[in-house]
């Protein structure tokens, strides 16, 4: 009798709601990724995101209160989703992808405010984002793995064209 392989396999995290934790949360999500065949450029995307994931959960959750980020990274043949989740004080609503920008239209570059770019640098950085707001927050981002071997490899290009 055949084992029936789970749709994928699941590696779990949680850890305290303090900064000290973010480079175990980075470097356990590099390790997923790397052992996937991810590019060392879409780690480092995959590890951008899950660490600003990450400092906002840390930052806005819990607000100097205790509690625990969880984050959960499922792996797939064809991609790897991340899960990142929280069980504090959520936001007021759920961010609307058009809303999400560097720059708002029609404000003065002296009045734009530090902070307030991590759901858009994470956005930028990975195929699919969902963030739901309904006990805490929960962002899950996907990176699909590329294995057509056209990003990243120079030599596609055959003599002939050159």
């Amino acid at each position: 009798m055949a084992q029936n392989r789970p749709v994928a396999d699941v590696i779990e995290l949680k850890f305290p709601g303090v900064p000290d934790y973010l480079g175990v949360a980075r470097l356990t999500v590099s390790g997923v990724a790397n052992r996937m065949g991810f590019s060392f450029e879409e780690i480092e995307d995959i590890k951008l995101a899950v660490g600003e994931a990450c400092s906002n959960a840390v930052k806005h959750a819990y607000r100097a209160a205790d509690g625990v980020i969880q984050l959960v990274c499922q792996v797939h043949p064809d991609r790897l989703v991340i899960v990142v989740s929280d069980q504090g004080k959520g936001l007021e609503s759920e961010p609307v992808l058009d809303q999400l920008s560097p720059l708002c239209a029609g404000i003065d570059i002296e009045e734009v405010e530090e902070g307030g770019l991590g759901l858009y640098v994470i956005h930028a950085l990975m195929d699919e984002v969902d963030i739901r707001t309904d006990h805490g927050v929960s962002v899950t981002m996907t990176k699909y793995v590329r294995r057509d071997g056209v990003a990243g490899d120079d030599r596609t290009i055959s003599e002939e064209e050159v």
